[in-house]
């Protein structure tokens, strides 16, 4: 049927289509049924939903993604039609049922996902079947190609291209910028793009974009790494490896971690932004993502795929039973960050600690630094002042500034219930109490430690602080809190 088009005012994030009750009915077209969009030889398949007077009969309203999508303007016609389900989706149930998938039939998913031919929860199935059922060596290098294959990729002249990842799940482990200006200022090229936050109270993206701007698109990275050799930016924003924030956004929903997907994101991105040199972070312990066990696994697997893509890998494991910093979420993480570069200042000694372990790993890695004197190397950039400076023209080069940053308006103060030793803090808890806060949204939302394990703490002492933006929102955080165990004392 061929249909006048009406621009939707709004981004949808993914492609949007909607039609008239009466269009659709003689269509055949039901709510969340895909239909072919069609301009001349230009096609997108998308969801379309079905609404009453805000479309008139024989039109077909289409979000900005669509526009951009098929270089429509007003006066053209579209061509629509019901699409058939994709085949990817038997593909789908075939590992649900726990089926090894081949190479085409995981490029196939992937495709379809990039294309936005699957809705959210075929999206959300796919996920749930690498979940629940896992995959092979074979399989894991297939989707990392597949992942690749989507999106655009960086290339340096310099052979010292570095980038490091946490897999996560520890509250307030913001490394990254500190093991960034370290590195950069050594010499390294480090383009670092992050994820935002999938189950914790912020990812780095989240953080660095308190001060500075993210969103870049390639070009504009490779000025930024030209002038600093360094980048703190979104990986969502690049599209290097766009189908990894659509099915981020989705794990954000159902609040899991695939470790296929896990491995395939971190992997595909290091790729395509051209890592010759890559340190993996796997915190294993009590509320962290991982055990001791499945950690040394983990390792072994990026181990593996390492060796298979031919890339100098290492991977560290790290104790993460318990938060590391004092600052949990973005403002909060990112004057930990700030106090710990200014050499001026003072930081949580924890978080100061493990960004020189990283940043040294990386410059033995790299022959910046000899073997066993990474660390001192390392110690010495930073108390030098020298990661600072790197860090500000990072930041001067994304658009930012060192501004005063302050924590969310509202707080409420959790006191110690009687005198004795810091037992266990529970991370998942943490990160769930400052999300009810408003993290990552709210970026002054968040949570600031007092205390860590085996700290003594006297009865009636501040053990945590919640900030927040919202009155409402602190009270059911203070609620929260009350009810759950957070903070363990012996």
């Amino acid at each position: 049927m061929q249909l006048k088009i009406k621009f939707l005012k709004w981004s949808a994030g993914i492609p949007v289509a909607m039609l008239n009750e009466k269009t659709a009915e003689k269509m055949g077209v039901r709510i969340l049924d895909r239909i072919l969009i069609k301009k001349g030889s230009k096609e997108t398949i998308t969801i379309v939903d079905t609404i009453g007077n805000l479309v008139k009969e024989n039109e077909i309203a289409v979000s900005s993604e669509i526009k951009e999508i098929l270089d429509l303007n007003s006066r053209d016609k579209l061509e629509v039609s019901i699409a058939q389900p994709p085949r990817s989706m038997s593909f789908i149930k075939d590992k649900l049922n726990n089926k090894t998938l081949s190479k085409n039939q995981i490029n196939e998913i992937i495709h379809d996902l990039a294309n936005n031919s699957l809705s959210e929860s075929e999206i959300a199935m796919f996920i749930s079947a690498t979940y629940k059922n896992g995959m092979n060596f074979q399989e894991t290098i297939f989707l990392i190609k597949a992942f690749l294959a989507t999106g655009h990729k960086l290339k340096f002249n310099s052979k010292f291209v570095a980038d490091k990842h946490s897999i996560g799940g520890i509250a307030g482990n913001r490394t990254t910028p500190i093991v960034v200006s370290i590195c950069a200022a050594a010499g390294l090229v480090f383009p670092k793009s992050s994820s935002r936050a999938i189950t914790s109270a912020a990812g780095t993206s989240d953080v660095i974009e308190t001060i500075a701007k993210v969103d870049f698109s390639v070009n504009e990275i490779k000025r930024i790494i030209k002038k600093t050799n360094a980048c703190l930016v979104w990986g969502g924003a690049i599209g290097m490896v766009p189908v990894d924030e659509k099915i981020i956004k989705i794990e954000k929903q159902l609040v899991i971690d695939s470790e296929p997907l896990l491995l395939s994101s971190i992997m595909s991105k290091k790729l395509a932004v051209g890592s010759n040199y890559i340190l993996i972070d796997i915190p294993y312990g009590k509320n962290a993502k991982v055990d001791l066990s499945k950690a040394i696994k983990l390792k072994q697997k990026f181990k593996k795929i390492g060796k298979y893509f031919k890339k100098k890998l290492e991977v560290v494991l790290t104790k993460g039973d318990q938060p590391i910093g004092n600052g949990i979420g973005p403002v909060l993480e990112m004057i930990d960050v700030l106090k710990i570069l200014d050499p001026k200042q003072h930081g949580p000694k924890d978080l100061e600690k493990k960004s020189i372990f990283l940043a040294g790993k990386l410059l033995e890695m790299t022959g910046k630094a000899k073997t066993g004197s990474g660390i001192k190397k390392a110690e010495d950039i930073l108390k030098t002042g020298k990661a600072f400076e790197k860090f500000k023209q990072i930041i001067q080069a994304q658009g930012g500034s060192l501004k005063k940053l302050e924590p969310g308006k509202f707080k409420h103060n959790i006191l110690a219930k009687k005198t004795g030793k810091v037992l266990e803090i529970n991370n998942k808890i943490i990160n769930l109490l400052a999300r009810i806060a408003g993290c990552p949204t709210d970026k002054s939302a968040g949570i600031y430690l007092h205390a860590h394990k085996d700290d003594k703490i006297k009865k009636n002492e501040k053990i945590l602080t919640i900030y927040s933006e919202s009155e409402s929102r602190l009270r059911v955080a203070v609620r929260f809190c009350a009810k759950n165990k957070i903070i363990l004392l012996k």
